[in-house]
């Protein structure tokens, strides 16, 4: 039962990294119908954002996510302004292979900067854990799940709480009935972008702080945080959170329980993508 209870503690502090690195791909896609396959490459900038501030100016990579969000957040708006714009009318395929290109080039800048060898982050609360009966839990992963949970509440309260949130889920709902009743639908999907961008950016710097920082991190990423809006229904943001605890479940009890499941569990997404559509294909049908 101890095991049982330590892999679910295991479970719930992953689904919190899950679910933030997913919540902008989720944006992204029921907002500005694209899939930014360049959103794993923005969470490896925001990580290494934080570790070059860690390293050069002392500070502490959980207080680095804001000015790590803000970066990416300018630079999502950049990119969104220079190519993501002209294409949001195209066919689809076009933003993927656009994305996809940005992804690629990010990653090679990094490597051509930092070099391919990943960095990790030294603090002392890494060193220390928190106890709850047969459960033990670092610290750093818990602030990681804190950290998670309130941005989480805190975009949720801002989509629906707030003028631009309200304005964002119009744009989402009808992009052509916003701009009838006066909405600037591309000042919306600028800011949709920068928000996407910076999310991403701010799991990076929760991933460096239990992991490290490497220029390949990101595509592991994007590829669960794909599955992940998938099973939640493609942009549907409430569902990223469920699908989020889902994956991190599946993947705890296989690395937990199955023989040599460490390497497996980095395939469960796959067969969960795989049993999703076969079930809504079965259910359509």
């Amino acid at each position: 039962m101890d095991l049982f209870l330590q892999t679910l503690a295991n479970a719930l502090i992953q689904s919190g990294t899950y679910a933030l690195a997913s919540a902008g791909l989720a944006l992204a896609v029921g907002v500005l119908h694209i899939v930014n396959f360049a959103h794993g490459e923005f969470l490896m900038v925001g990580a290494f954002v934080a570790y070059w501030l860690s390293v050069l100016a002392g500070i502490d990579p959980i207080v680095s996510l804001v000015p790590a969000g803000a970066v990416m957040f300018a630079a999502g708006g950049v990119i969104y302004q220079a190519s993501i714009r002209r294409v949001l009318l195209a066919p689809e395929l076009n933003a993927l292979l656009l994305t996809f290109g940005i992804g690629i080039t990010l990653q090679n800048l990094a490597v051509l900067a930092f070099g391919a060898t990943p960095r990790v982050v030294h603090t002392a609360y890494q060193l220390t854990a928190v106890t709850l009966g047969p459960v033990s839990v670092g610290v750093a992963p818990l602030i990681t799940l804190v950290v998670s949970v309130t941005l989480l509440a805190g975009m949720y309260a801002v989509l629906y709480r707030t003028g631009i949130g309200k304005s964002i889920r119009a744009v989402a709902q009808n992009r052509t009935g916003a701009h009838l009743v006066g909405l600037d639908v591309d000042r919306i999907y600028l800011i949709t972008f920068g928000i996407a961008s910076a999310l991403a950016a701010i799991a990076g710097a929760m991933v460096l702080v239990r992991i490290g920082a490497s220029p390949h991190m990101g595509f592991g990423f994007v590829l669960k945080a794909f599955a992940i809006i998938v099973m939640a229904g493609l942009g549907n943001l409430t569902g990223v959170l469920w699908a989020s605890l889902v994956l991190a479940t599946a993947e705890a009890f296989v690395r937990t329980y199955v023989p040599g499941g460490g390497g497996a569990a980095e395939a469960v997404f796959f067969l969960l993508i795989f049993f999703t559509l076969v079930w809504r294909s079965w259910r359509a049908a």
